[in-house]
């Protein structure tokens, strides 16, 4: 598995050399890169779409939390806003280290990601992560995760690998988010039993009824039962060649509430984009992308907030 994610590594990094190296010089441009959570999709879509009305050329590409990160190191993307901490430390922190990607400011507060179960799992007894193993063979020995290379799926396989819990005889089973909450929901409606990885925001947290588990410390999803901080990670020296942008990142503080709206938006409508979710509560709340706007201006020098309201108006 390691020697496959490497080489997977070394040829997506071959792949953006090539293809973006002569656009990583040119003015104005903004390369963000995502990973395929809508939580994080949202954020980087109305980031995307602020910063081109106010002038700039941004875009993003959607990778593997690895890649990502070899993404920014290697100065082929300059932007990420879905640094999970502490999960993703193990994944993070060598690049932080090595000087070549900064965390860079806080983007969102009391999130969480943990394991969780369906309700009527916890009120059988599955309540705490030393509980699982006792349910072995009502879960089928699996325990359900989203995609290769995920650092929620490094956790749990870090817990099978070295038997926290007793969970050696388990077997982590990796799948897109999408696909794993329709296994959720299938078995929730059949009363199955299952363990997953569970976060919020989410609009899993109003469809499913569900519970986090406890028991997590810091070897595993940190010590407040996995609730986390998220960050703004950048390529270093960003932040110096582009100081506006970097204003506006400081700026960029997304609520909870925000994403849990348009998430939901979007889980009962699918014909409505991550952006579309997005602009529809910021034009209901419109104190929050004012204060995203404070102190920005456009890439030609006039106020950006100006720009932007003329422009959201029109929408």
């Amino acid at each position: 598995m390691r020697k496959k994610t490497i080489s997977l590594v070394a040829m997506m990094l071959i792949f953006f050399t090539a293809t973006f190296s002569s656009v990583a010089m040119a003015k104005d441009t903004v390369r963000f890169v995502h990973v395929p959570w809508s939580c994080v999709t949202i954020k980087t879509e109305v980031a995307i779409h602020i910063l081109n009305t106010l002038g700039y050329d941004a875009t993003t590409n959607l990778l593997s939390v690895p890649i990502a990160y070899n993404a920014m190191a290697n100065n082929l993307a300059d932007i990420f806003l879905g640094n999970w901490m502490p999960t993703m430390e193990s994944i993070a922190r060598p690049h932080f280290e090595s000087g070549k990607v900064e965390s860079f400011s806080l983007i969102m507060e009391n999130a969480k990601y943990t394991l969780a179960v369906p309700s009527y799992v916890y009120e059988s007894g599955l309540q705490h992560f030393a509980d699982i193993a006792k349910y072995g063979e009502k879960l089928d020995y699996k325990i359900y995760g989203i995609e290769e290379g995920n650092d929620g799926n490094e956790v749990v396989e870090y817990m099978i690998e070295n038997d926290l819990f007793d969970l050696g005889g388990f077997e982590l089973v990796p799948s897109s988010e999408a696909a794993m909450l329709s296994q959720v929901q299938s078995y929730a409606r059949n009363e199955e039993w299952i363990v997953f990885l569970g976060w919020s925001p989410h609009w899993m947290n109003y469809v499913i009824d569900m519970k986090y588990l406890s028991g997590s410390d810091e070897r595993t999803f940190g010590e407040n039962d996995g609730t986390a901080n998220v960050f703004i990670n950048i390529r270093s020296g960003f932040d110096k060649e582009q100081p506006n942008v970097a204003k506006f990142l400081e700026n960029y503080k997304v609520p909870i509430a925000m994403i849990n709206e348009a998430m939901t938006m979007l889980h009962e409508d699918s014909s409505v984009s991550d952006l579309e979710a997005g602009i529809s509560w910021m034009k209901k709340n419109p104190e929050v992308y004012r204060g995203w706007l404070e102190g920005v201006k456009t890439t030609d020098g006039r106020d950006a907030l100006e720009v932007y309201e003329a422009a959201l108006a029109d929408m």
